[in-house]
């Protein structure tokens, strides 16, 4: 009568143990990588929204709401939200990227662009530049 050989439990359990150790190892790696990717899309919208700007002060000689510009507040992804505050009688601006839920939890926070090209965050860095 022959044997016959297979895998025993103690042996499936430990390769379901590494599986384990290589997924908790991968999973924070994965979403601080889904969060930088996301950020793009904040930082399309400010771009886009601060040509739109130049576009309208060329015109008028004035910066405008974001009602005047006609974009709406939403980034195209639905991840950041975007406001814009005037300053010195409309003659200066700072747009401000506030992200949704769930890119709520990166750690950069808010972006924010000026009129003069000043780029920031109000969080921190730990997941690559926010910029």
């Amino acid at each position: 009568m022959k044997q016959v050989r297979g895998f025993t439990l103690i042996e499936l359990m430990i390769v379901v143990a590494i599986v384990a150790i290589l997924a908790a190892i991968a999973y924070p790696s994965y979403t601080n990588y889904v969060y930088r990717t996301r950020r793009a899309d904040g930082k399309e919208f400010l771009m886009r929204v601060a040509a739109a700007q130049e576009r309208y002060f060329t015109n008028l000689n004035k910066y405008a709401s974001m009602a005047a510009l006609g974009l709406g507040t939403a980034s195209e992804k639905g991840y950041y939200a975007v406001s814009v505050a005037l300053a010195n009688g409309d003659q200066t601006y700072t747009l401000t990227a506030t992200p949704q839920a769930p890119q709520d939890k990166d750690q950069c926070k808010k972006l924010t662009l000026t009129n003069t090209g000043y780029k920031s965050q109000s969080g921190a860095e730990t997941n690559g530049k926010c910029w």
